[in-house]
């Protein structure tokens, strides 16, 4: 009888011992998960935390996390991150600049737009058409002017006529961040004998910095915002064939350019 007691006894023990490895699972899942959620938080300072809380908590055995190694591997490197924080900000360095640049051109761009519209509107209001003229090129803003709207046959002194118009430019062009030229052209004739200028070279160029010195001189604007061209009849509109094209070949260009180089 007793051996039957002790053999039931024994079967009772042997079918609990489940509970034991079941609970030791379940412990081992709940750590597992507790370990997962502190890495998903990426947080080293935590994460190293964590790892003494479980070794104080299970000091009676062996580290579940042995320092610098375990599921995490091994603590990412401070110079690592450093260089790694570098890096971005570099990135973010570049960035700035060349947002920088593009706004610049942005607004540069918006400005050049802001003048035609200006000068347009003036040209209109005082009925100049026909002796001044704006359009947007390639290089820029150019303001053609006829050159007996400003001068007088074969010679570049300025006529007063011509005053308000340079004036009312010349209010425009402290508001721009860039250069203008300013161009002298002819038509294909030579000179007249006695004319002050060997030809039509010296015309053109004469009749460009006549313009510019109304705009240093006169108007007090910075010297090193213009540029001086001449091109006596190497850049013609029209056909040297007739007076009206002639007409329309000796003129005096402003261009406010888009970028530094009148070319």
């Amino acid at each position: 009888m007793a051996r039957k007691r002790k053999a039931k006894s024994e079967s009772h023990q042997s079918s609990e011992r489940w509970l034991i490895t079941y609970a030791d699972l379940i412990t081992l899942l709940m750590i597992f998960f507790v370990i997962m959620y502190a890495m998903s938080k990426v947080d080293v300072a935590k994460y190293e935390t964590l790892a003494k809380a479980l070794q104080v908590q299970f000091a009676d055995g062996p580290s579940i996390i042995p320092k610098g190694t375990g599921i995490m591997g091994e603590a990412i490197p401070k110079e690592s991150r450093t260089t790694g924080d570098t890096e971005q900000q570099r990135q973010q360095e570049t960035v700035k600049p060349n947002e920088s640049v593009q706004a610049e051109q942005e607004k540069k761009e918006q400005d050049l737009q802001n003048l035609l519209k200006v000068v347009q509107e003036y040209i209109a209001e005082h009925q100049l058409d026909g002796q001044v003229s704006a359009s947007d090129t390639p290089r820029g803003i150019a303001i053609t002017l006829n050159d007996l709207f400003l001068f007088d046959l074969g010679k570049a002194e300025l006529k007063q006529a011509a005053y308000p118009v340079l004036e009312k430019l010349a209010s425009l062009f402290p508001k721009l961040s860039t250069k203008v030229s300013i161009e002298g052209h002819t038509d294909n004739l030579p000179l007249a004998t006695g004319s002050l200028y060997q030809d039509n070279w010296g015309l053109s160029q004469a009749r460009s910095v006549s313009v510019i010195r109304y705009f240093v001189n006169s108007a007090k604007l910075p010297q090193d915002t213009f540029i001086s061209s001449a091109y006596a009849d190497t850049k013609p509109v029209a056909p040297n064939d007739s007076e009206a094209d002639r007409q329309k070949n000796r003129r005096v260009e402003i261009v406010v350019l888009r970028s530094g180089s009148p070319q």
